[in-house]
């Protein structure tokens, strides 16, 4: 279960009044949303060693020690707060396990996702129509490998704006948090590489180099 912004804008009114009911369930409720992020964001070598759901236990402990803090100020939306503890929880385990080189913890790294074919499959489901014939399920196994070798070959910022619009599901508003963009510019950056995307697989399509 999620919660819609005005749910969500109700429970922040609560905890901020000292309600603890309404704090835990803040926090509890972007559960499967954080560790779906985390899965998806997680280098193969490090899921080998550790689990999603104890980076997004670490990273919501985190959120419940600086919560107060949150609520005085808020600098970002609630969801893209929280995603950034875990996302910086992904970072720090990544050093420590398998020493990854130096990442920022600010801004996403476009090529660090190992997204998976459910994923791509997402994906693939709001770029193809849906269809009711027998050969579905072989038209989407193709569009999936194809997605998945012209997903690889975009340009990082395109590459990137789509994973966290389709593969993670993020609103415009909470990508332009992560982005630190406005919403206009999502919009339009969404739209370029859509186009350019549904072009690479047109020419995946024809046979024609990329």
């Amino acid at each position: 279960m999620t919660l819609d912004d005005s749910a969500t804008e109700k429970l922040i009114d609560l905890a901020r009044q000292g309600d603890r009911e309404a704090r835990d369930q803040l926090l509890a409720v972007h559960r499967e949303r954080l560790k779906k992020m985390v899965a998806l964001r997680m280098d193969r070598r490090l899921s080998a060693r550790v689990s999603p759901s104890d980076v997004v236990q670490d990273a919501l402990a985190e959120a419940s020690l600086h919560l107060t803090d949150y609520l005085q100020c808020r600098p970002l939306p609630f969801y893209p707060w929280l995603r950034r503890l875990a996302w910086e929880r992904v970072v720090a385990m990544s050093r420590q396990h398998i020493q990854a080189g130096r990442r920022s913890i600010i801004r996403e790294e476009p090529r660090a996702v190992a997204y998976d074919d459910g994923s791509v499959l997402q994906l693939v489901d709001r770029l193809a129509s849906n269809q009711s014939n027998p050969s579905t399920k072989a038209i989407r196994e193709e569009l999936r490998v194809r997605v998945q070798q012209a997903l690889a070959e975009l340009d990082p910022q395109d590459h990137e704006i789509l994973v966290l619009r389709f593969l993670e599901q993020l609103s415009t508003r909470e990508t332009a948090a992560v982005l630190e963009m406005s919403e206009s510019a999502i919009k339009s950056r969404l739209m370029r590489a859509l186009t350019r995307l549904r072009s690479r697989l047109d020419e995946r399509k024809k046979g024609r180099p990329s």
